[in-house]
């Protein structure tokens, strides 16, 4: 099974890859521990990263796909895998579609999770972290400042939902609920029968 998994912030998408992941036991893989490993470990296109990065610019999309194919290249992700925050543009679902037709394989399906705004508002709006031993509101989640990073994510990610819908590989998944039971949905969004049989009867995993 070979999936995106793309969600607004604070649709709980970090958790459910991980979740979705295990199920299918398949990687999640997120293009964040992508730069990571490629920075840190040195590699050409790491260091090639690095020099935008250290320049405050935008790593150009084919490095980044190519950080990607090289990771799904490796034997863990063979069988498939879980992409979590990428592709972020159509050119790069294009790009990424192409490098996995050169490996012989294809998505398999694209999960988009879907939260109410003011939901989404409210869950990031209400966090806190400690600061001095007190707990406080993060700038970046303020009600304004959330709404806006809602209102960017949708101007980037409605054209790539849009991208997969028209190939026929979107769910749309009601990401409201307990974690097991947005899980639920979205294997069987997916089709994964075998999953679904492994999960627990009940919340005590009898």
């Amino acid at each position: 099974m070979r999936v995106v998994l793309l969600g607004p912030p604070g649709a709980g998408k970090g958790t459910q890859a991980q979740v979705i992941a295990a199920r299918l036991s398949v990687p999640a893989i997120s293009t964040g521990d992508i730069f990571r490993a490629n920075v840190t470990s040195q590699t050409d296109l790491g260091k090639q990263a690095k020099a935008y990065m250290d320049a405050g610019d935008l790593v150009p999309d084919e490095i980044t796909v190519a950080m990607v194919s090289d990771r799904l290249a490796e034997p863990d992700a063979k069988a498939g895998f879980l992409l979590d925050g990428f592709p972020r543009t159509i050119a790069q679902a294009e790009q990424l579609r192409d490098s996995l037709a050169e490996m012989g394989n294809r998505l398999d399906r694209c999960l988009e999770l879907v939260v109410d705004e003011e939901e989404l508002v409210r869950r990031l709006s209400g966090r806190r972290v400690s600061v001095d031993g007190e707990m406080v509101q993060r700038e970046d989640d303020k009600p304004e400042t959330v709404r806006h990073r809602l209102e960017v994510y949708r101007e980037q990610t409605a054209p790539l939902a849009g991208f997969y819908d028209e190939v026929g590989l979107l769910s749309r998944i009601d990401a409201i609920g307990e974690i097991d039971e947005v899980t639920r949905r979205a294997l069987e969004a997916l089709g994964a029968d075998e999953a679904l049989a492994d999960e627990p009867d009940d919340e005590s995993g009898r």
